[in-house]
Parts: structure tokens; C-alpha cells; sequence
């Protein structure tokens, strides 16, 4: 009897723990609901309102950066100082995150920053250095994850003038040499990662907040998870956010502020912040990091992936963040910085696709550039210095892709950005049968070049040597009434033709695109049979090319495929990268092409893993006879 009575009490523990737990589950559900109707209301209240009426200004507001094209992006800090080390330990990755990478304290912190006298700060040769590179805009972070303001502050004593040696203000010096010498400028604010705030997201060591690397409180989502802690983000928004958004507003009166990581705050705060601009200076630049939602995006442009390599398709005004190394904030150890080369073919390119590139620095935390930068600013002003024309104020040419580089347009001129010389002197251009006058942008005697006008395409004759093995400009001017004749990429045998993913024809559903990084260029998400890549393209006179397919490999891809050229074939099972390798390299054969049309297809045999594999490229080399 004794053990029955046991039981029953049990079995009514476990029905009232469950019905506790039900009850519990429901409440969370109705949090959980309460948070996306926030955000839902959020949204509404914008799109019928004052973000609507925003955008009735949008296109003159945005026109000048549309123009600038190319930006200086900076940043510089407290983390500048340590330059990637911490108590005698080198700090990999980016140096700017050094406050989260070591777990520092805010006490830490504020020791480190006792120590921040960058003595050789100039703000005027900051910018002028940035003017003779060609930059049109200045952006530098007022405060970056750290939390740590680099401007005068009232809202918060963490801040640059409050606790440091060095008591000037950087950015109102910044913000008269821009104006002095003709750029915009504009900040970099960390709204939703503050790392010394208690109730911002961000800092999990100190405070156990939300948002950081240890994904408390169910991580990423931790506002529908736990939106309990909502209120927690709401006065961090409100007490500091907000409040130095607005003081950088109202002191610097800046042309453009810049966002990141709005995924750290739930989407009502975001726009929250949005409409607090808005309101306060209607004619400020705001680009595309601050609100992101399936209905819109609330920025004035969007931002594409950062330290791109080659850039995925994207409609509308864009913007892409290279950096010269791969940290943004100054790394003693980082020498990883890509010639002044990589930076003038990465900007036309960006040009030729109606987009912005804004490049990074990170200065020393003494004030100086390291020489490093400065010689790839030298060197990517060297170029622009002579080919500006070719770059600003351009959009796309409306030709073809061109296996040789890129092209651009302006009124009736069209400007061929030549990577890959002719090995030949002869220069084929694809989409456009007639030209009034073709000559290099360098040669201020303008001297024509030869032109062979032929159905679909030109052909031009060059010198023999390449003017800048980096990117020389070749102008053709057009009759009024020249228009393109053909959409269809020629390739031909002087010239390597790369035919990356990025560009293909995506036939299938599920696809997507890899950030652009040297070693993510790529398509994903090949996940039936259903789905294949492919590219159409002509060639003027028959040649033989040695067929190369370069893709990256997970631990989910797995299986076969097929590529096919005409009557060429090649099938091949997907391998795994070698040890040290990032992606594969294989040669497929070779193939002997006629004259005409032809169109290379990928498609699938077998997926044995959850996709086939990450497609980066296909290249055609020519093969000497």
C-alpha cells in the first residue's frame, strides 16, 4: 500500500511538471510571438510612414556616392595600439576584435586605452593620402565593437577624450581636411556589438550577454529565444546608441554612416535606430548593414560581401569592403597585403558593374600609415591619376563579358579595362560591330588604333606591350546611333578566358553565391540533378584549349559529374581537398573548337553528400600549337 500511495504521488509530480513545462512552452511561444509582432509593427509603421517618406528623397540623396565610386575606409583604435598582440601572444584574425578574441575586461580595456597617444596623427595628410589615391569618400569608425568612442562623447565616459593622453579630436580634424580637400565623410558606428555596455549584446565573458561567441540564451536568435532580455537591448539602445548617433549627426553633420552586424539586435531595434537618423538629418547616407528584411532593404544602398576577389550578381546600388590585408584593424603580423594591382582591377570591375568599392586601412595606433598601405595607395593612385575618366561617374557598357577585363561607359565613350593583354596584338571586342574612333586613354596625342569592324564583334590592333600590366585603358568612341549587337562572351585564343560560377546561367532550384573571397568565388547549394551551370559563348576562328574546372569541397559534398563542351566529355568524381589546399584544381583535357557557338554544361550524376561540390570556375587556356 505504502509503495501505491509512492506511485501516485509520482505520477501526479510528473503530470504537474508536465503541465508546468506545457504552460511554460506556451509562454515562451506568446513571448516568442510577441517579439515578431514587434518587428512586424516595426516594419509597417516604417514602410507606410516615415521610411516611405524618406525615400522620396532617396535619389538625390544618394547621387554623390553613386559618383564617388571609390572610398577610403578606416579603422582605427584603442585595438590599433597592441596591433594583434596581447600579453606578449600574437592574436590571429582580426585585430579589431582583440577586446572579444582575449576576453578583456572593460577595466582591461581602459588600461590599454591609458596608453592610446597616437602622436602622429595628421589628419590632413590622412585624407590627402586618401585624395591622391583617387578616393572620392572618407569613412573611419566613431566607435566599433569595443564600444569605445573616437570622438569627443558626452553620452558615455569610455571614449577617446575622456581616457587617453591624446586630447584632440580626431574626427572633427578629419572632417574639416574632407571638406578642405573635397571628399565626403562619413562615420562607422557599432550599434548592435558594444563589448564594454552591460546591456548591449556582445560581451559573454564579462557580462554573460547575449550575442557573443559562447551563443547563450539560444545564440543568434537569442531575441525570439529569450525575449525577456529584450528590454536589456532596449536601454543600451536608448542610453547610448541612439543618444552618440545622434551626437555625430548634430557635431560632424557627416555625408554617409555606416552599420554592421545588425543581426545582433532584433530587427524593432534596427529600425528604431533608422527612423532616430531619419528624423534628425533626413539627407544623410545610410548604407545597407543597419535594416535588412525579406520586404527591403531600409539602407540607401546595399553592402556586398568584405575582402571580395570577384563579385557575385547584385541589382541596385552596391557596395563591396576589400581590405589590403585580411584584417581591417592594423596587425603587426598581418603581410598578407595584395599588390596595388589587385585593388585597380578590383575597382574597375566593381565600375563595370554600377557598384562602389571602398577600400580599408588600418593605421598604427602611433597616428602613422603603415608603409605597407601607403605603398599600395601610391600605387593605385599612379593609375587612377591617369585613368580616372575611365572610372567615375561610369556605369556599365551594356557589352558582353570580356575574357580580356572589363568595360565601363560613359556618354558616348566606352572604356576597355585591359587585365590580360593579346598575346598577339590583336585585341577582339565582343558586341559592338561598328566604332567611330578607338585609342589608348593614356596617349594624349589620341592616336588611333586599327579597327576591324566584323558581324557581332571588333577587332582592335595593339600595341604589342601593355601600357600598365595592371589595367590599361583602351576608349572607343561611338556614333550616336552605335548600339550593342550581341549579348554572347567571345573567347579567343590569344586570351585565358575564366568562366566563373558568379557569371553562369543557373538552371534549377536552391542555388546560392559565395561571399566573393579568394576562396569563396563561389556557387553552392548544387544539391539535385535537376540543377546545372552553364555558360554560352563564341569563338571567331577555330583553336584547342586545355579545359581546367576549380571548385572547394565540404564534408557534405560528395559524388559525380559531367561536363560537356560540344563533342568534348568529361566525367570525373568529385575528391577531397589535399592536406593545406583550399580548393581543387583539375584538368578535364583538352578540346579543339570550331568557329561558332558553343556551350559548356556541368550537370550532376550522382550527389552522394548533401551537395555535389562548390563551383568556382572553369578556364579555357589556350594551347599552342
Amino acid at each position: 500500500m505504502k509503495n501505491r500511495y509512492i506511485g501516485l504521488f509520482a505520477a501526479a509530480l510528473l503530470l504537474s511538471s508536465g503541465i508546468d513545462a506545457q504552460v511554460k512552452g506556451d509562454e515562451d511561444k506568446d513571448m516568442t510571438n510577441k517579439t515578431k509582432q514587434r518587428d512586424q509593427q516595426a516594419i509597417d509603421k516604417a514602410m507606410n510612414g516615415w521610411w516611405k517618406e524618406s525615400m522620396k528623397t532617396h535619389e538625390q540623396r544618394i547621387q554623390w556616392w553613386r559618383d564617388a565610386k571609390f572610398g577610403m575606409f578606416i579603422h582605427w583604435g584603442v585595438y590599433s595600439l597592441p596591433g594583434g598582440e596581447w600579453k606578449g601572444k600574437k592574436v590571429g584574425g582580426y585585430a579589431e576584435h582583440l577586446m572579444r578574441k582575449e576576453r578583456i575586461t572593460r577595466a582591461e580595456y581602459l588600461e590599454l586605452a591609458h596608453q592610446f597617444n597616437p602622436v602622429h596623427f595628421d589628419a590632413d595628410k590622412w585624407v590627402r593620402d586618401a585624395k591622391a589615391a583617387g578616393m572620392s569618400y572618407f569613412i573611419i569608425t566613431a566607435k566599433h565593437h569595443d564600444g569605445f568612442a573616437m570622438y569627443d562623447t558626452k553620452v558615455s565616459e569610455f571614449g577617446l577624450l575622456k581616457q587617453t593622453p591624446f586630447k584632440r579630436d580626431p574626427m572633427a580634424e578629419l572632417a574639416a581636411a574632407c571638406k578642405k580637400y573635397g571628399l565626403k565623410f562619413g562615420f562607422y558606428y557599432s550599434h548592435a556589438f558594444d563589448w564594454e555596455h552591460p546591456d548591449a549584446p556582445g560581451n559573454d565573458w564579462e557580462y554573460k550577454n547575449p550575442g557573443g561567441d559562447q551563443n547563450l540564451y539560444g545564440g543568434r536568435d537569442w531575441f525570439d529565444v529569450h525575449p525577456e532580455l529584450l528590454p536589456k537591448a532596449v536601454k543600451y539602445v536608448d542610453e547610448k546608441a541612439i543618444p552618440q548617433i545622434r551626437e555625430l549627426l548634430l557635431q560632424y553633420h557627416p555625408d554617409i554612416i555606416w552599420f554592421d552586424t545588425p543581426h545582433k539586435l532584433p530587427l524593432s531595434e534596427n529600425i528604431r535606430i533608422l527612423e532616430a537618423i531619419r528624423a534628425t538629418d533626413p539627407n544623410v547616407v545610410v548604407n545597407g548593414r543597419l535594416v535588412r528584411t525579406a520586404a527591403a532593404n531600409f539602407g540607401d544602398y546595399k553592402n556586398t560581401g568584405d575582402r571580395p576577389a570577384e563579385f557575385a550578381p547584385v541589382t541596385g546600388d552596391w557596395e563591396a569592403i576589400p581590405t589590403t590585408n585580411e584584417s581591417y584593424g592594423y596587425s603587426k603580423f598581418d603581410d598578407s597585403h595584395k599588390p596595388a594591382s589587385f585593388f585597380i582591377r578590383l575597382l574597375a570591375k566593381a565600375a563595370s558593374r554600377d557598384g562602389n568599392l571602398l577600400l580599408n586601412i588600418g593605421p598604427e595606433g602611433d597616428g602613422s600609415f603603415d608603409q605597407k598601405d601607403l605603398d599600395i595607395l601610391n600605387g593605385i593612385g599612379a593609375w587612377t591619376d591617369k585613368n580616372r575618366e575611365s572610372i567615375f561617374k561610369t556605369h556599365p557598357s551594356g557589352l558582353p563579358l570580356q575574357s580580356w577585363g572589363v568595360t565601363t561607359k560613359k556618354d558616348n565613350r566606352i572604356y576597355l579595362h585591359v587585365f590580360e593583354w593579346p598575346s598577339n596584338g590583336k585585341l577582339l571586342v565582343g558586341g559592338l560591330s561598328s566604332v567611330a574612333k578607338a585609342y589608348l586613354l593614356t596617349d594624349a596625342d589620341k592616336k588611333s588604333l586599327q579597327v576591324q569592324k566584323n558581324t557581332g564583334y571588333i577587332e582592335l590592333t595593339v600595341p604589342l606591350k601593355a601600357a600598365d600590366t595592371s589595367n590599361t585603358v583602351i576608349v572607343m568612341e561611338l556614333d550616336p546611333k552605335t548600339g550593342t549587337t550581341d549579348s554572347t562572351r567571345y573567347i579567343t585564343s590569344n586570351t585565358t578566358t575564366r568562366l566563373l560560377a558568379f557569371d553562369a546561367t543557373l538552371k534549377g532550384k536552391g542555388f546560392s553565391f559565395g561571399d566573393g573571397k579568394s576562396g569563396s568565388y563561389y556557387v553552392e547549394g548544387w544539391k539535385n540533378a535537376a540543377q546545372t551551370i552553364s555558360w554560352t559563348f563564341k569563338s571567331v576562328a577555330p583553336a584547342t584549349y586545355k579545359v581546367n574546372i576549380r571548385y572547394a569541397v565540404s564534408a557534405e559534398s560528395a559524388g559525380s559529374y559531367v561536363l560537356t563542351l560540344g563533342s568534348f566529355t568529361f566525367k570525373d568524381q568529385v575528391e577531397a581537398l589535399n592536406k593545406g589546399s583550399n580548393t581543387i584544381l583539375k584538368e578535364a583535357g583538352q578540346v579543339t573548337l570550331p568557329a561558332g557557338t558553343h556551350t559548356l554544361t556541368i550537370t550532376p550524376e550522382a550527389i552522394g553528400g548533401k551537395e555535389l561540390m562548390k563551383l568556382f570556375e572553369v578556364q579555357l587556356v589556350p594551347v599552342k600549337k
